[in-house]
């Protein structure tokens, strides 16, 4: 432990709900180990400008409730420059940084890898509201994201059922449609639509002009923002302008894009975001660094951030060659279990939504 006399704290890439909570857990458990700790600001562009305040006890409190990020956030390609890399390792230098850990998506673990990689021990922990990470099941922000969404599924609701109408909500994700097929099970959506599995729009135009015929009012029908384009035209908006051309539904179409980052975080966010705080800080004083904290199986847990960048690589089909090299055998079964878990997990999901959809 006497190792570690300073470690920074940072917040990188789009904000979610319960990063402040994440930081708070990090800074007590690490002062109550006698471990000074400092809030890097604006994620990596506080290292690389020497931006950074002190986290005492008191600087942390009063925060867990709060939504965003009081560190700041922002995606810093300077960082990836060895220009930017000397001036962050400069930094640590100069104040004295022993470790940093790094709250955030990929992009905020490659960062952390580099930091490694140049003498400073880093851990990361997944802040990303897609719950996009294959390594971990649940990623901090995820389940008050889609909370924020069904509340405004169910306002719109309301108003559909008034006005005799439909709503196309399309909602954010990128390429993972988790918060799409989730809120879109919690709400009754009579459709979802998401990048990862296959979407027969002529059916349910078809379907969902059938049911008004039955009789009935009101129609959500929710779409994830990775859906693919058609012929440039957001799908969201392509199937809305359908909809109303080839049936007598009248729909609008409502994208609430970053307001679903927003808000006070929801009790798993919380507490999730406590427990892979206190792991981190646990793993730094037992010597460990270049790890992700996940979620797995209900366990918090480490994985080697090469790993746990790969196997996403995998999952994704962006694996470049020689990005397994490194791994062995019983590595490579593990990665390729994790990503048959995570489409078997979409896949009944999304039979599941489908299932329970109105039919008339």
């Amino acid at each position: 432990m006497s190792k570690f006399r300073k470690i920074g704290i940072l917040t990188s890439g789009g904000d979610a709900p319960g990063m402040n909570a994440c930081f708070r857990a990090v800074a007590r458990k690490a002062l109550s180990e006698g471990v000074e700790t400092m809030g890097i600001m604006e994620g990596y562009n506080g290292l690389i400008n020497d931006d950074m305040i002190e986290l005492s006890s008191s600087a942390v409190r009063n925060i867990v409730q709060l939504g965003g990020t009081k560190l700041y956030s922002s995606r810093c390609l300077e960082f990836a420059t060895p220009e930017g890399m000397q001036k962050a390792l400069d930094t640590c230098k100069k104040e004295h940084i022993d470790a940093v850990i790094a709250i955030g998506g990929d992009g905020t673990f490659r960062g952390a890898l580099d930091l490694t990689a140049h003498g400073i021990p880093s851990i990361g922990l997944p802040g990303t509201i897609d719950n996009d990470i294959t390594a971990s099941d649940y990623t901090i922000g995820f389940d008050t994201a889609m909370n924020t969404t069904i509340d405004m599924i169910d306002n719109l609701r309301d108003t559909c059922e008034s006005h005799k109408r439909c709503d196309v909500i399309e909602v954010m994700g990128r390429n993972c449609g988790q918060i799409a097929l989730l809120s879109g099970i919690a709400t009754g959506a009579v459709a979802v639509a998401i990048p990862e599995m296959p979407f027969d729009t002529d059916a349910t135009i078809a379907r969902m002009a059938a049911l008004r015929k039955a009789g009935k009012r009101s129609m959500i029908v929710v779409v994830s923002e990775g859906c693919a384009p058609v012929d440039g035209v957001p799908f969201g908006e392509y199937l809305t302008k359908r909809l109303n051309s080839e049936t007598e539904i009248e729909t609008k179409f409502f994208r609430p894009a970053h307001t679903v980052r927003g808000g006070s975080p929801k009790l798993r966010d919380r507490v999730t975001a406590t427990a892979m705080g206190v792991k981190a800080v646990e793993e730094l004083l037992a010597g460990k660094s270049n790890e992700v904290i996940c979620e797995i199986d209900g366990a918090i847990r480490p994985v080697e951030i090469n790993y746990a960048l790969t196997v996403d690589r995998m999952y994704k089909n962006k694996l470049k060659a020689g990005d397994l090299d490194r791994f062995n055998n019983d590595q490579l079964e593990q990665m390729k279990a994790l990503c048959e878990k995570r489409k078997k997990y979409i896949e009944t999901m999304y039979k599941c939504a489908n299932e329970t959809a109105d039919r008339a």
